[in-house]
This record gives structure tokens, C-alpha cells and sequence, in this order.
């Protein structure tokens, strides 16, 4: 079978080394990576590519900046013509990216069957552009990789089960990645002695294009590190211009980008975890960190109910509160997300569709 997979964004090439992985591992799969260019940075891709040995991609589309409109019609016009000139017997795509609905509507304007690892997940806001893009490539997908029960609970709540789609629940690739590269960490250059510290990580668009949601998140983390305990923040080149461009300034201890062993390294070093991203949330479960979701939702309301993660939303009070009161959160690390063998339960269904 030719597989033709779609990336774009860090999350996609740590979730995508440990599927690809797997692929190598066995035999009937060739596959073909594209990378749409849209983390292009070099602390931001091309580091994923060489610490997590993901083979390097066959088609490199450099498309980055401008709207949501502009970056994923550029990406749609040229992954189109890639998957044309390739006749691939089915497109991987993974998350909720620009680039991944970009490649699920390509694929499916082709006719090309559509596998959608992470899906089902649902924050209920379509204000989030990460929502709308989840939504529409579950839509596009005949293969649905479910991470959790719950997604596969969205997923019937909505129909899918009296459609002609496959929905599976293989677990959460992350988890396997957490498992594969866990003893390969390493500290960020400085912080080898850095005692202490909160782990904050900043970059969703309803937080960085929001001006009071901004100041209001930079004000908690101000205070925190202040009055409570050193915030350590890799800062997303976005979050950096946002900061920038609204004149307000962050007094935490700020790093630059880094890379996957070194956001391990972070993880398993911290005390607590603030943080936007919803991958980061799910990281701070796997090592039995507290975590904090500077969101109003989040897909991974499993973690809520087992009380390792707390929604503060853009409330400064909201924020530095649940920060303090993170010490009495108790929880025990379970089986949430499969146990490390995701990855292959991908793989051996993609043999069989």
C-alpha cells in the first residue's frame, strides 16, 4: 500500500515518528512524508526531524504565514498536485492543523480514502480553528483513529456510527512517543540547575490574537513567577510577535524553542504545567504532572475528571489561584491513553483497510 502522510506541526512530528516507526517495522506500507512548512522555524521542525530519527520528507512545501484562508488554500492547491503526480492508495493525516485539513480535503476532492489519527476529539468551540479543522476532517476521513473513549463517544453521539467509516480507539501516539524517547531527554542549555520551576508553554490563537486574553495571561504568569515559584517558558516565535506588537512584557524566565528531549527533560522536571496546547496537557499527565489549561475547553476532559488538570481559561485570578492550589491536586497516572501500542494498532489496521 502506498501511504501518503501529511505533517506540518510539532505535535504531527512527534506523534508521526512513532507511527512511522511502526511502518518501518513492518512490511506492505511504503510510505511517503510530506511536510506543508507550517512550523517553519528550525527549533520549531527541522530539530523534530533529527532528535526523533522521523525519516526526512519526500516533498518540503515551505507554506507558511498569512490567514487561515490563504495558508491552507495554498497547502490544499499544492498537496492536490503531490497527490496526482503520486496516486497514493490512502493519505495519513494527523491532529487538527491547517495542514491537516488541508490534506484530508485534497485527498478527498481526489477520492483517495482518508485515515485521521486523533480523531473524535471535541472542545464544543468553533471559535477555536483547530475545532472547525478536527470537525471537517473527521467528515473527510473513512478511517477514524480514536484516541480515548470519549472521542469514540463524539464520534457516535454525531452519526458516524451509520456511516461507512471505520472507527477504531487505538490509544494516544503520544504516549508512545513519551515511552520511546523519555530516557533520551536532556535539559535545555542554563536550566541544568534550575531548582524549582513551573513549566508554561503559550501559543494558541485565541490566546496570542486576543489582546485582553494576552495581557491577562502574561500578567498571571508575571505574578506566579513573582510570588510562587520560577516559570520557565519556551516561547513560540507567535507568541513572541503577539508580545511584541501589544507592548507587554514578560518577566519569567524565557528559552527558546526547544526540542522534543528537551521538553521531556522540562516534564519530568517541573513541579507544575501551564500551559494552551493541548498535547502539552496530555504530557503533563504521562509524568504525573499537575497541569493547568489556560483555555475556557479542552478536548481531554478525561484528564479533568481524573483531577490532573484544572481549567483556569484567560482569568489572571483564575491562573494564578489554580497555581497555588495545584499542590493539593491529586491524581495517580493511569492507563488514560492505551498502553504505548498505538502505533502498531494504527499499522495493523492500515494493512487491513
Amino acid at each position: 500500500m502506498k501511504l501518503f502522510t501529511v505533517i506540518g506541526a510539532r505535535p504531527q512530528f512527534i506523534k508521526a515518528s512513532a507511527v512511522s516507526k511502526a511502518i518501518e517495522r513492518t512490511s506492505g506500507i511504503a510510505e511517503t512524508i510530506v511536510h506543508t512548512g507550517q512550523h517553519f522555524d528550525s527549533n520549531m521542525s527541522d530539530v523534530f526531524f533529527d532528535q526523533l530519527d522521523i525519516p526526512r520528507p519526500s516533498y518540503q512545501l515551505e507554506i507558511h504565514g498569512g490567514s487561515h484562508g490563504a495558508m491552507t488554500g495554498r497547502m490544499l492547491e499544492q498537496l492536490e498536485a503531490l497527490m496526482i503526480q503520486a496516486k497514493p492508495d490512502r493519505v495519513m493525516v494527523y491532529g487538527d492543523t491547517n495542514s491537516t485539513l488541508a490534506g484530508a480535503l485534497a485527498a478527498a476532492k481526489l477520492h483517495i480514502p482518508v485515515a485521521h489519527v486523533e480523531a473524535g476529539l471535541r472542545s464544543f468551540d468553533l471559535k477555536m480553528p483547530e475545532e472547525v479543522n478536527r470537525i471537517l476532517t473527521d467528515q473527510l476521513s473513512d478511517v477514524l483513529f480514536c484516541p480515548t473513549d470519549t472521542s469514540v463517544k463524539n464520534l457516535q453521539n454525531e452519526g458516524f456510527c451509520n456511516k461507512p467509516v471505520a472507527i477504531e480507539n487505538v490509544g494516544d501516539v503520544m504516549h508512545d512517543s513519551a515511552i520511546m524517547f523519555a530516557k533520551q531527554a536532556r535539559s535545555p542549555e542554563g536550566l541544568n540547575n534550575a531548582g524549582e520551576f513551573i513549566l508554561a508553554t503559550l501559543h494558541r490563537a485565541e490566546n496570542t490574537d486576543d489582546k485582553e486574553r494576552l495581557e491577562n495571561i502574561v500578567t498571571a504568569l508575571n505574578e506566579i513567577h513573582r510570588t510562587q515559584m520560577t516559570v520557565v517558558l519556551p516561547l513560540h516565535p507567535r507568541t513572541r510577535a503577539a508580545i511584541t506588537k501589544n507592548r507587554l512584557k514578560l518577566d519569567v524566565k524565557l528559552i527558546d524553542p526547544v526540542g522534543y528531549f528537551e521538553m521531556v527533560w522540562l516534564l519530568n522536571h517541573c513541579r507544575l504545567v501551564l500551559t494552551d496546547s493541548g498535547g502539552v496537557q496530555k504530557e503533563a499527565y504521562f509524568f504525573s504532572k499537575p497541569c493547568v489549561t489556560m483555555r475556557d475547553q479542552t478536548e481531554w476532559v478525561e484528564l479533568l475528571e481524573a483531577g490532573a488538570n484544572v481549567l483556569a481559561g484567560a482569568s489572571k485570578d483564575k491562573i494564578v489561584e489554580a497555581a497555588r492550589l495545584s499542590k493539593q491536586m491529586s491524581f495517580q497516572a493511569g492507563d488514560l491513553y492505551g498502553a504505548g501500542r498505538a502505533s502498531e494498532n494504527i499499522v495493523k489496521i492500515l494493512r487491513t483497510v
